[in-house]
C-alpha cells in the first residue's frame, strides 16, 4: 500500500501505515482475496481519492461511510458511480440540493471526478468492502488511515470546508483533533442524503453554495460544482 500511495500524501499517511493496525489490514485484504471474495472497488481503485486531490490542493472534504457494495458502482469517491452506472438514492438527493441550492442543471453523469479534480476530497471512512456486505470492512483498520487523511488537512494552514452528512461523518471528524466549529476550517453538518433522512435537515442545508461563501472570504477559489 505504501508504494501506491501518491506522493503528495505520502509523508502524511507513511506513519500511520507502519502500525501494527495498518499491517493487519493489508493481510486481511489478502486473505479475502485468496478466499476468492469479491472486494469493491477493484484494488487499482482504493485510493483513487487521494490521487485525484492531492494534498495541497484540497478545499473540501466530504466523508462517505464506506464503498458502494453493488457490481460495478465502487469507484474510489464517496457517493460517486461510475460513467453509465444508475444514481443510487443518496446520490440523487445530492444532485437535488445541488440543483436548488446553486442553479445548475442537475448531471446525467455520477461520476463525481471533475469535483474530485477540483479540490474536493471525495473520502470514504472504510476503502474497500466486501459485495453485497455493506460495513463489512469496518474496524479492520482503514478508519485509522483515513483518520489521519482528515488530520492532514485540519493541520494544513490553508483553511478548507468540512461537509459532513449524517452521524457517522460527523463523529468521525469529532475524533480529529483541531476540527471543531472554533477551527480556522468551516464545518458544515446536516442529515445524510439518503431517502430515509434527507427531509429531515438535508434538503434546504444548501452546503455547495455555503462552501463556495467560506473559501472566498477566506480568499479561496471557490469550487465548481456544475459539469452537465
Amino acid at each position: 500500500m505504501t508504494q501506491a500511495l501518491p506522493e503528495s500524501w505520502r509523508s502524511a499517511l507513511e506513519p500511520v501505515l507502519a502500525t501494527p493496525e495498518a499491517r493487519q489490514l493489508g493481510g486481511f485484504l489478502r486473505a479475502q482475496a485468496d478466499a476468492g471474495k469479491t472486494i469493491y472497488p477493484p484494488e487499482g481503485c482504493r485510493l483513487r481519492a487521494l490521487e485525484l486531490t492531492p494534498l495541497d490542493e484540497v478545499k473540501v472534504v466530504i466523508l462517505g461511510q464506506d464503498p458502494y457494495h453493488g457490481p460495478g458502482q465502487a469507484m474510489g469517491l464517496s457517493f460517486s458511480v461510475p460513467e453509465g452506472v444508475p444514481h443510487p438514492p443518496s446520490l440523487r438527493n445530492i444532485f437535488k440540493e445541488l440543483v436548488q441550492d446553486c442553479g445548475v442543471t442537475s448531471p446525467t453523469s455520477g461520476d463525481l471526478t471533475p469535483w474530485a479534480q477540483r479540490g474536493v476530497l471525495l473520502l470514504n471512512n472504510s476503502l474497500t468492502v466486501e459485495a453485497g456486505q455493506a460495513g463489512s470492512h469496518a474496524g479492520r483498520g482503514w478508519g485509522a488511515i483515513t483518520d489521519a487523511c482528515v488530520a492532514a488537512v485540519v493541520a494544513r494552514e490553508e483553511p478548507a470546508v468540512f461537509i459532513l452528512w449524517g452521524s457517522h461523518a460527523q463523529s468521525k471528524a469529532r475524533r480529529v483533533a483541531g476540527l471543531d466549529d472554533q477551527s480556522r476550517h468551516c464545518v458544515i453538518r446536516s442529515p445524510h442524503p439518503s431517502p430515509l433522512s434527507a427531509h429531515r435537515g438535508f434538503f434546504g442545508s444548501k452546503p455547495f453554495s455555503r462552501a463556495n461563501a467560506f473559501l472566498e472570504r477566506a480568499g479561496r477559489e471557490p469550487v465548481d460544482w456544475n459539469w452537465s
